[in-house]
């Protein structure tokens, strides 16, 4: 007889600061302080300094000279790629404003999403989203440079791991209204299609130095597909269906 399948049921309490969101929000916090301490006091040459340096994420087969997230803009040897790196660098930022908005975002759409799937799976889809960024942007930024790399530049921030959460919202809750800038309202799913439109755009022409895009669209790539495995939509079928 074929396996039966059964439905995900997700939690009913809500909450305004779900476990999962609350940590990550204690967690970048934490991880930018030493950010602050380690290049307002020690340096890139320091042990913490050196520490986070090897959290970011680095090109595979990069040159082994290049910018230290605490370094400034000199130049230094720079540690390369490192596996864990395609989760670590989503705990690190390049300013307090690139913190927080990624920080307020994850709170504004990850609320209801988490609340909805549950912990566990938002945790999973999060941290699906973040590595995917990661690795779409090992794979395709390179190809944008013909020359190749002349220094290594890290790449930080939970950019993939927030388009994803900000995907899986106007997928769950297409119709709900966004109000950009507090005063000008659009349904969700606009939104996510602009952002992912405008990511694209800026991503093959390169008009948005400095902003990993391809991360950004990794995040909903990868995203988009694990909502689609959850909900049985592809060839790969899940244990049990998640339904909203």
């Amino acid at each position: 007889m074929p396996r039966q399948r059964t439905s995900y049921r997700p939690p009913t309490q809500f909450s305004v600061m779900p476990p999962v969101i609350k940590n990550l929000l204690i967690l970048n916090g934490l991880f930018f302080l030493a950010q602050f301490v380690a290049g307002q006091t020690l340096g890139s040459s320091s042990a913490l300094g050196s520490v986070l340096n090897y959290l970011a994420l680095y090109p595979v087969g990069g040159p082994e000279q290049g910018f230290a997230i605490t370094g400034g803009r000199s130049l230094a040897e720079v540690p390369g790629f490192y596996p864990w790196q395609m989760i670590s660098y989503g705990f690190l930022h390049g300013s307090f404003g690139h913190l927080f908005f990624n920080m307020f975002a994850l709170w504004m759409f990850g609320v209801q999403v988490e609340n909805r799937w549950g912990s566990q799976r938002f945790g999973v889809f999060y941290f699906a989203c973040v590595i995917g960024a990661a690795l779409t942007h090992l794979v395709f930024a390179p190809l944008l440079m013909p020359g190749g790399l002349e220094v290594a530049v890290p790449t930080v921030g939970a950019s993939g791991g927030v388009y994803g959460i900000l995907l899986a919202f106007g997928m769950m809750f297409p119709n709900q209204p966004i109000y950009l800038w507090f005063m000008v309202p659009i349904k969700a799913k606009w939104l996510v299609i602009g952002f992912g439109a405008l990511e694209l755009y800026s991503a093959v022409t390169g008009t948005s130095a400095g902003i990993a895009n391809f991360a950004h669209l990794g995040g909903m790539v990868f995203g988009f597909l694990l909502i689609q495995y959850w909900r049985g939509k592809l060839p790969l079928q899940p244990r049990r269906l998640m339904r909203w």
